[in-house]
């Protein structure tokens, strides 16, 4: 049972790393807003923000659900997001 929950750590600090830097870029480069949101959303997958809310609150986010939302955000991000239209508007017009 340790491995697995060590698998999800690593996977949990994987997506925070991922929305971390994906929010620092939307802050810097498109704005303030969806910024703070993948910010926000990064610390989910903080495991110690994780035990906090379950400490503070009861209430326990479950691996599944952050995996699923996980890849429903990235989806989105690189479908429609502002940062890929910043990106790909700058590669096109070299």
């Amino acid at each position: 049972m340790k491995n697995i929950d060590e698998n999800f750590n690593f996977i949990n600090y994987f997506f925070f790393g991922l929305f971390l830097v994906i929010g620092v870029l939307n802050f810097i480069l498109v704005s303030i807003v969806p910024g703070f949101f993948y910010i926000i959303l990064s610390l989910l997958y903080l495991p110690l923000f994780d035990k906090k809310i379950k400490k503070a609150l009861n209430f326990k986010f479950y691996n599944l659900f952050k995996i699923l939302l996980a890849l429903f955000v990235l989806w989105g991000t690189l479908a429609v997001g502002d940062l890929m239209e910043f990106f790909e508007s700058k590669i096109l017009n070299k």
